[in-house]
C-alpha cells in the first residue's frame, strides 16, 4: 500500500504469532495492536488509511462456505474498528468468491458507516505470476469526499476530526447490488509449453503444463527456486518466489517451522497483485 500511495505504517494488528513474527522483522517499532476482537479502538492513534484482510476461510470456494456463520467470521470486528477509527481510506482483500457469499453485508455495513465503494478481481496471473490466485479488492472511501481518485497527499480534514464524527451518517451510499469492476487483461502471448532448467529448478525437469506461466513470472521477477525440498516437501521458498516477494521474506524470520511459513504464505497477497488492483480503482493505469 505504502508503495502505491505513500505514507508510513503507525500500527498492525495481528494475533497469530508466525505472522506477527513477519511483521516484526520487517517493521521494526511498530505496535503490533493484537486481536482485534479485544483492541480498545478509541485508544488507538487515528490514521487516514486502514487496510484488512479477513479470514478467507468463510467465503472461500474451497472451504465449506459457511460464510457470516463461520466461527472465524471477523468482519464485523473490523466494522466496529473503521467505525471507531473513521479513517478516510479502507482497503480491503479477500477470496474472489466472497462475491457470492457474505460481500453484500460487507457493503451494507460500509454504507452504514459512511463509505462509499468500489471493488474489483484481479488474478495473480494477471501481474505475471505463475498461478491464478483471483482475490476481490475494495477500495472504501468516506462518503464525503467526492472524488477517490484522491487517494494520495490530498487531505480533505485529518484523522482525528474524522474520528469525532458520527458513525452513522443517514442512507447507505455503497451499492450491495453493485456489480464492480472485473479486471481482466489479455493475457500474454507465447503461453506454449516450455523447459524451465534454470534458476535453482534444473534438477526438476521441465515444469510441464506450467512451463509457460513459470518463465513468465521468471522474466518478471527472478529465478524460481525448488518447488520441494530433499524430502519432497513444498518448499517455502517455491512459496514465497510465487508470492513475488524476494527470497527470505517469511523464510528467513528466526523462529518459524516450515508450517508456520506456509501458513503465512498461503495467507498473504501478491504485493503486485494488490497494486494493480488499488491503482485499478483509484483510477491509475497499469
Amino acid at each position: 500500500m505504502t508503495d502505491v500511495v505513500g505514507g508510513s505504517v503507525l500500527w498492525h494488528a495481528d494475533n497469530a504469532p508466525a505472522a506477527a513474527a513477519v511483521l516484526a522483522r520487517h517493521w521494526p517499532g511498530v505496535p503490533n495492536l493484537g486481536d482485534i476482537k479485544t483492541v480498545d479502538w478509541q485508544s488507538v492513534p487515528p490514521v487516514d488509511l486502514v487496510t484488512a484482510g479477513y479470514p478467507c476461510q468463510p467465503f472461500s470456494s474451497a472451504g465449506q462456505k459457511k460464510g457470516v456463520n463461520d466461527a472465524r467470521h471477523l468482519w464485523p470486528h473490523v466494522a466496529r474498528a473503521l467505525g471507531l477509527l473513521r479513517p478516510r481510506w479502507v482497503v480491503l482483500e479477500n477470496v474472489g468468491h466472497h462475491l457470492r457469499l457474505g460481500f453484500d453485508v460487507v457493503l451494507g455495513d460500509l454504507a452504514r458507516l459512511g463509505f462509499d465503494a468500489r471493488w474489483c478481481c484481479v488474478r495473480a496471473s494477471d501481474v505475471g505470476a505463475a498461478h491464478e490466485r483471483r482475490r476481490l479488492f475494495v477500495l472504501a472511501w468516506d462518503a464525503a469526499v467526492a472524488d477517490p481518485a484522491g487517494l494520495g497527499p490530498h487531505r480533505s480534514r485529518t484523522a482525528r476530526e474524522r474520528r469525532a464524527e458520527p458513525a452513522h451518517r443517514g442512507p447507505a451510499v455503497a451499492d450491495p447490488g453493485g456489480a464492480g469492476l472485473e479486471v481482466r487483461p489479455v493475457e500474454p502471448a507465447g503461453h506454449q509449453r516450455q523447459t524451465a532448467e534454470r534458476g535453482g529448478a534444473d534438477d526438476v525437469g521441465t515444469w510441464g503444463h506450467y512451463a509457460a506461466a513459470v518463465a513468465t513470472q521468471e522474466a518478471a521477477t527472478r529465478p524460481a527456486p525448488r518447488p520441494v525440498d530433499d524430502l519432497g516437501r513444498l518448499n517455502p521458498g517455491f512459496s514465497e518466489w510465487l508470492m513475488g516477494l524476494p527470497a527470505g521474506w517469511v523464510a528467513d524470520t528466526p523462529g518459524l517451522s516450515r508450517t508456520a511459513q506456509l501458513t503465512v504464505l498461503g495467507n498473504g497477497v501478491v504485493p503486485a497483485q494488490a497494486a494493480a488492483a488499488l491503482n485499478a480503482l483509484i483510477g491509475e493505469s497499469w
